[in-house]
């Protein structure tokens, strides 16, 4: 191994993997990275954390039927170390720990085997890991788990995640009581006496770096004195949960860098992974890769951001990896592929197909329509199909799975009931996949844009007391904190009227449909209008009125027509929702869509019609919904 730089080292509580490039310490048989020695630099990692506060893998658990999306939290530790591969290309270790019924209520029953990886040449390290449950053993909740490095904080102090989403960044005593002040929720904290007095004034939210897994590729931070680099990068999505939209958190204040692979972040309780009693399981998180660079002197340290994202391209070509030793994660040539073209019939916009482009297209398992947005549990494949609607999902693992897609601009999902089973090399063609969106009959009026999210509706500035700078004239300056204060503010007593043919919904249709705060600090509901007038109205007849929805927390939509006091209601959703988007300044969370019957009597002729929409569950500020699109459609 000497003559290729690799070398492994092995001491009585640590092992120390090196490349000529850099050195990683991981502690035996834990498996926790205590130390990564890089250009001149003894520990990237913060020195003043304990040895198992630097670098680890983690979840929460909780017992079955636990409600909400908390539990115990748990660093996962090895308790015996094996030497996978150690040759001239590739050091891959394991640190494995296995379950049995002694440890019951103690530790999720789960085995684990977590791996690093070190090859000759590369500036960086890999880690994955095995995770594996047997029959008959005691069901429970799996609410999260994810790969954490906590970086030097005397040297870390620029964080970047994408060309426009990266700033110098406050330090984590700078929310400290007394040099921080606590908002609305523990995450978000106002910066009254930072170290750095640049920073004061501004507000502080791991939640505003939140980002779409689709584009959720490499994120993390930059040294200045000497310009180096660490980066987490993932080339592929297939090991995460909930398809592309699922957002994550990414890098945050500590300097903190995280790999997510399961979360109920923006989705709730529907994303927390639930075992039967005696119900198995295996899957593979990752591989991810740790990429370490530097700038020469004289460079701007910046410019390690592009090169990172040039890794990235670099990593994603490679994928599926070849290194991995594991028997469970397949190469290449285990694994098959899907492609077609996509299509939209939609005769009331064209007698013709019309091309998906830019559909979303993917494979995950077998489920209901649109079960791949809380799928958790399995391996899912997504890809974009081209301006002529083809489209190709490349290194899909053997298994069987539904083909689902949804397109932007058209309302609700595709699946194709036939189930698709993926063999070794298969190369499975669909031809033209026809999607039928819901449709009663031609549009009368309709609002906003079906994309999943609430980026087209008006977007209040924030309170000056509440500004991340980042976010100043930003596209994405709903990720500002407070916004859902401003509903109050201008609407303090009479709610949001929006007349079509009239009203512009990019000024006038406020993003988030939330409760009010009252003097006394208890919250009242809020009941929307819609006002239209139809020339015609054939009372025989019936209207659907389609209601999609780009979030929901805890939220309980009631629709009324011409008559605010409507009893029963002509519809409500119930009590749905608890991805938390309001709070965590997501713009979208779980998408969900509702079609209204409205029977033409129930409608005015030649004069003004109202529709209601009351979000009648107001106990707290959270509470709410993002719509998506609303389209009133005739017989």
């Amino acid at each position: 191994m000497a003559r290729s730089g690799l070398r492994l080292r092995i001491r009585e509580n640590h092992v120390i993997l090196e490349n000529g490039i850099l050195g990683v310490t991981i502690s035996r048989p834990d498996g926790l990275v205590t130390a990564i020695k890089y250009n001149g630099i003894d520990n990237l990692l913060e020195t003043t954390n304990e040895e198992s506060n630097r670098g680890y893998w983690d979840l929460v658990w909780s017992s079955p039927g636990s409600p909400g999306t908390t539990g115990t939290f748990q660093v996962i530790r090895g308790t015996n170390m094996e030497i996978i591969v150690a040759n001239e290309e590739q050091i891959e270790l394991s640190f494995s720990a296995k379950w049995d019924t002694y440890l019951q209520g103690k530790l999720a029953p789960l085995n684990i085997d977590k791996r690093f990886v070190m090859l000759r040449g590369s500036s960086g390290f890999y880690t994955y890991a095995i995770y594996e449950r047997l029959e008959g053993w005691p069901g429970f909740n799996l609410d999260e788990t994810r790969v954490v490095f906590k970086l030097n904080k005397n040297k870390f102090h620029y964080m970047a995640m994408a060309d426009n989403r990266q700033r110098p960044m406050p330090s984590s005593e700078d929310r400290l009581p007394g040099r921080g002040e606590q908002l609305a929720y523990p995450e978000a904290v106002v910066l009254v006496d930072p170290v750095e007095p640049k920073f004061k004034g501004e507000v502080d939210d791991k939640y505003q770096y939140s980002c779409e897994d689709e584009d959720l590729k490499v994120h993390g931070w930059i040294c200045f004195n000497p310009a180096v680099g660490f980066w987490q990068i993932s080339p592929s999505n297939e090991f995460r949960t909930g398809g592309p939209l699922k957002q994550e958190l990414t890098s945050h204040v500590g300097p903190t860098t995280l790999a997510m692979f399961i979360s109920a972040h923006y989705g709730g309780n529907d994303l927390v992974l639930k075992f039967e009693e005696g119900e198995p399981w295996k899957k593979v998180f990752g591989p991810v890769f740790m990429y370490l660079n530097s700038a020469k002197e004289g460079e701007d340290p910046l410019s390690l951001w592009q090169d990172a994202k040039q890794q990235v391209l670099k990593e994603v070509k490679s994928w599926p990896y070849s290194f991995p030793a594991s028997d469970d994660f397949p190469k290449s040539v285990q694994r098959g592929s899907v492609s077609g073209r996509l299509l939209v019939k939609d005769r009331y916009i064209s007698d013709d197909y019309i091309v998906g482009n830019g559909g979303y297209i993917g494979l995950a398992p077998p489920g209901d329509i649109g079960s791949w947005q809380t799928e958790c549990k399995g391996y899912q494949f997504w890809t974009r199909a081209d301006e002529d609607g083809l489209f190709a999902i490349n290194n899909i693992r053997m298994g069987e799975y539904n083909l689902y897609a949804w397109i932007p601009g058209f309302i609700g999902d595709y699946r194709n009931d036939a189930v698709i089973s993926i063999s070794p090399g298969c190369n499975i063609e669909t031809g033209d996949i026809v999607y039928e969106p819901p449709r009663h009959g031609p549009t009368l009026w309709e609002i906003g844009i079906p994309d999943r999210c609430a980026k087209e509706f008006y977007i209040p500035e924030p309170k000056p007391n509440y500004i991340n700078k980042l976010y100043v004239n930003h596209p994405d300056r709903f990720r500002q904190y407070g916004l859902w204060e401003r509903y109050g503010e201008l609407y303090p007593s009479d709610d949001l009227v929006y007349t079509v043919g009239e009203s512009n919904y990019a000024t006038d249709w406020f993003f988030s449909h939330v409760t009010r705060k009252r003097e006394d600090k208890t919250y009242e509901s809020s009941t929307w209008q819609i006002k239209f007038k139809l020339n015609i109205v054939k009372a025989t007849e019936t209207y659907k009125l389609r209601v999609a929805l780009a979030s929901a927390n805890r939220a309980d939509l009631q629709i009324r027509i011409n008559n605010r006091e409507q009893n029963p209601v002509l519809f409500t959703t119930g009590l749905i929702g608890g991805d938390n988007a309001i709070a965590r300044h997501g713009i979208h969370g779980l998408y969900w869509l509702f079609n209204v019957n409205i029977e033409g009597s129930m409608l005015v002729e030649g004069d003004i019609n109202t529709i209601y929409l009351t979000q009648a569950n107001a106990t707290s500020p959270f509470q709410g919904i993002m719509y998506d699109y609303i389209r009133l459609e005739g017989p």
